[in-house]
């Protein structure tokens, strides 16, 4: 194999083009071997992998100084810079992380999971180097719908005018996470069809120097390519079009369900059986189908990652134009949805958890200062065994503290449709929903809350001593610590279903006061500044005593779900030795 000659990115300036054309389909059946066994980013990483080769080539990392958007096009710079054994050994597949990490590696400047990043750290990087008289190249790669980002423009903007060396690598596979959406990407398509040529030109309207290579497979042609531009003094755009899923069959031709995969789905294409059960996407998708069928106010919005909730193909072809994907700016679609309320419209804006966070200024200011009666299904929102760049646990703390907004966390099938309703029909707040991320429990009894009474607990079972109040996710785990106290202390405690998130219910938490000396608090997310804080706080000046279980603030990376409930003692046992240490 040539990848023997290949220890790290001098080895590769060694190698003839055929060498490298070779080198390039290794990558790629070691790519396809490994992303098919752990999952992971599988189209994009098969689309960069010659114009990565051809980067290193001619380059000289780390000392020129290369960033990635996202990470979702970092495997095969992963392979060229010491870390090949993550993806030649399989007792390695999950040394590395599936983005890019300094502490991996000197080539890897940054820690980047989320998208429209590139070219502002880029910037950063280049002035600073500026600033200190040093000699070297800036490069940032971008791709896979990112300039749709307000970040991606607002980068280019200042780029554009730095007067200095900075290399903007613009991927063009013609796709995002899905199909490209936004005017953007009809001028990507124009200089596409014209090779470049178009009058019209985005990048040169902003004073870019731009260079378009149609052939962004050909490393010869790259490597001549990214000779020109070495060295620059001013800012370049290389325009490079590429296939998304490259040298695999059914990644090129399903490009969407290829982006991103589950471990093993390769086998499953092979040996395809589907049996379709129904799951909290599956009820969504169904639910927003047939209301939107009934009333044509409502709409379906989501910020480029449909496949996380559902919203195949053709689920999006039959929901017409009351589905609307913004692309990747979710600033946007909250401040888009918030407008579509304000005016009369149903808007129902689906979104990770992880993402959410990009929103803030907007929750707060666009829906929440102008009290919009949007919906927003926040999806993932729990601890998880992620990498550190897609972590779903501080939702809570962000939203719940927002004035005028509703949180709310269902804990069930039934919660959760009649939440759904309701927050769609009710004109009076802005609200956003926690879809639980636990397998879907329904418990065959209807709903019948009125959630327009804000902030009304529901107590499941009387009892004295300690009432558990579990939240959302976690409800489930509060039933579970119940029946241990019953087993081990002989306790009936009182089980309390919250429902909302950002208030709390002081009738009822007043009258736990009676016969009741301990108050356990259960969220499935961050600790500080959550749910379990409020209820603390309502007691301070009280003698009931209060103990909040939920994560601690910090950025997990791939730690297994198992290990972080011992860490944070939340399992039935640890939380029932705990109660036990706190009644004495």
């Amino acid at each position: 194999m040539i990848l023997d000659k290949v220890e790290n990115t001098n080895d590769l300036k060694k190698l003839t083009i055929s060498e490298m054309t070779e080198l390039a389909e290794e990558m790629r059946e070691l790519i396809i071997k490994k992303v098919n066994t752990t999952g992971g980013h599988m189209g994009p990483n098969l689309g960069i992998v010659e114009a990565t080769i051809a980067m290193h080539y001619v380059f000289n990392s780390p000392k020129d100084k290369i960033v990635f958007d996202v990470s979702h096009q970092c495997y095969p710079h992963k392979i060229l810079t010491g870390r090949k054994e993550g993806f030649t050994k399989p007792e390695f597949y999950n040394k590395y992380t599936g983005y890019t990490a300094p502490e991996e590696s000197e080539h890897d400047l940054f820690k980047v999971g989320h998208t429209s990043t590139s070219v502002s750290l880029a910037t950063g990087v280049a002035k600073a180097r500026d600033l200190k008289g040093e000699k070297h190249n800036v490069i940032a790669l971008i791709g896979d719908g990112s300039l749709t980002g307000g970040e991606a423009l607002e980068g280019l903007n200042n780029a554009a005018v730095l007067n200095s060396n900075i290399i903007i690598i613009v991927n063009d596979n013609d796709m995002s996470i899905a199909e490209n959406h936004g005017g953007i990407y009809a001028n990507l398509k124009l200089l596409r069809d014209t090779k470049g040529q178009a009058e019209t030109n985005f990048f040169k309207t902003l004073g870019f120097d731009y260079k378009y290579i149609d052939e962004g497979h050909n490393i010869e042609k790259l490597i001549e390519l990214f000779q020109q531009v070495k060295d620059v003094d001013h800012p370049v755009i290389i325009h490079m079009h590429t296939i998304k899923g490259k040298g695999l069959k059914i990644a090129e031709q399903e490009k969407e369900a290829f982006h991103w995969i589950l471990p093993g789905t390769l086998d499953a294409k092979d040996n395809s059986t589907t049996c379709e059960t129904e799951d909290y996407n599956t009820i969504t998708t169904k639910y927003l189908y047939e209301k939107a069928q009934n009333d044509n106010k409502v709409i379906v919005v989501n910020p480029a990652t449909p496949g996380v909730h559902g919203f195949s193909p053709e689920y999006r072809k039959k929901l017409g134009k009351q589905y609307l994907d913004v692309g990747i700016a979710e600033e946007h679609a909250v401040a888009t949805v918030s407008a579509m309320a304000k005016a009369g419209a149903k808007p129902i804006l689906a979104i990770m958890s992880s993402f959410i966070q990009r929103t803030y200024d907007q929750l707060s200011q666009d829906l929440c200062l102008n009290n919009s009666p949007a919906t927003i299904l926040v999806y993932w929102g729990a601890i998880s065994n992620g990498d550190a760049t897609h972590l779903g646990s501080y939702d809570i703390p962000m939203i719940s503290n927002i004035p005028n907004l509703v949180y709310l966390a269902p804990t069930s099938k039934e919660e959760y449709l009649h939440m759904l309703d309701w927050s769609i029909e009710q004109t009076s707040h802005p609200v956003a929903i926690r879809v639980p991320s636990e397998p879907m429990i329904s418990t065959g009894i209807e709903d019948e809350s009125n959630y327009s009474i804000l902030n009304k607990y529901k107590v499941e079972t009387q009892g004295d001593t300690v009432a558990i109040i579990g939240l959302g996710n976690f409800f489930w785990l509060g039933q579970k610590v119940c029946e241990q106290l019953k087993k081990q202390l002989g306790v009936n405690a009182t089980l309390i279903n919250p429902k909302f998130v950002t208030g709390i219910d002081q009738e009822l938490l007043e009258d736990l006061k009676k016969n009741h000396k301990l108050v356990i608090t259960l969220e499935d997310g961050q600790l500080d500044g959550g749910f379990g804080e409020k209820i603390t706080r309502f007691y301070g000046t009280s003698d009931i005593k209060v103990k909040n279980y939920g994560a601690d603030k910090e950025f997990t990376d791939r730690i297994p779900l198992e290990e972080l409930y011992k860490r944070y003692h939340l399992t039935p046992e640890l939380i029932v030795e705990d109660i036990k240490t706190i009644l004495g």
